[in-house]
């Protein structure tokens, strides 16, 4: 699906979408008890401890961010088949949706009705990764395989097979570092900011996302587009 901004905007938004999930999974990681709301492979592999007796893993947590984020998955999917014709409108309902999703979430945990350390924290996982399942369905449709904003194994695989010491031409190096730096730079903001505060973690996530809607919603398109 194309793009409704130019490509080096489109980029930008994307990376800002990446440093979100940065921030996110640190709060998941590190306060909500070793579970990921935007980068479900990891909670792949913790539902294999299922099996495993006494694997020390909330299992729970897992499930509920795992069957969560497909949810979000399924919103995102139903907004791009509805909406997605008009890019603009689309891609700027999905965001703001994501974006509304995380402030409700920052106002709940930061007002007590949402704890991190009780049953509660189901719901603030659930609906995380929902933001999270609608975020990736919409990156994806833009197809910059580097830039799916939540996952980067693809991205790291491609600066090792592209690279020239893998005989390769060491296309789109710059951009892959630049999203592997992007993500680790949010998680690096977010675990330094856990050691304080969590709700306001959360906050600052909405707000970047927002920022990136804003991009979709008022940057220019690709000269020449129409």
């Amino acid at each position: 699906m194309k793009s409704p901004v130019s490509q080096q905007f489109t980029v930008a938004a994307l990376l800002l979408l990446t440093f979100a999930t940065g921030l996110v999974d640190a709060v998941s990681v590190l306060v909500l008890g070793h579970v990921f709301v935007a980068n479900m492979t990891g909670n792949v592999i913790f539902l294999g401890f299922w099996f495993v007796p006494h694997s020390g893993v909330d299992l729970l947590a897992a499930v509920v961010a795992f069957v969560s984020f497909i949810t979000g998955a399924v919103i995102g999917g139903r907004l791009v088949r509805h909406l997605g014709p008009a890019e603009r409108r689309w891609v700027t309902v999905a965001l703001s949706v994501e974006v509304l999703l995380l402030t409700v979430l920052a106002a709940l945990a930061g007002s007590g009705v949402l704890r991190y350390h009780d049953d509660t924290k189901l719901i603030l996982i659930a609906g995380l990764a929902v933001a999270f399942g609608i975020q990736n369905a919409t990156a994806r449709q833009f197809g910059i395989q580097e830039l799916s904003t939540t996952v980067l194994t693809q991205t790291i695989v491609g600066i090792g097979f592209d690279s020239r010491l893998a005989g390769g031409s060491g296309q789109r190096e710059k951009l892959r570092y630049t999203v592997v730096l992007t993500m680790c730079a949010g998680a690096v903001l977010g675990a330094t900011l856990t050691l304080h505060v969590v709700a306001p973690v959360i906050g600052l996530a909405a707000a970047v996302v927002a920022t990136a809607a804003l991009i979709f919603l008022f940057a220019p398109a690709e000269p020449g587009s129409g």
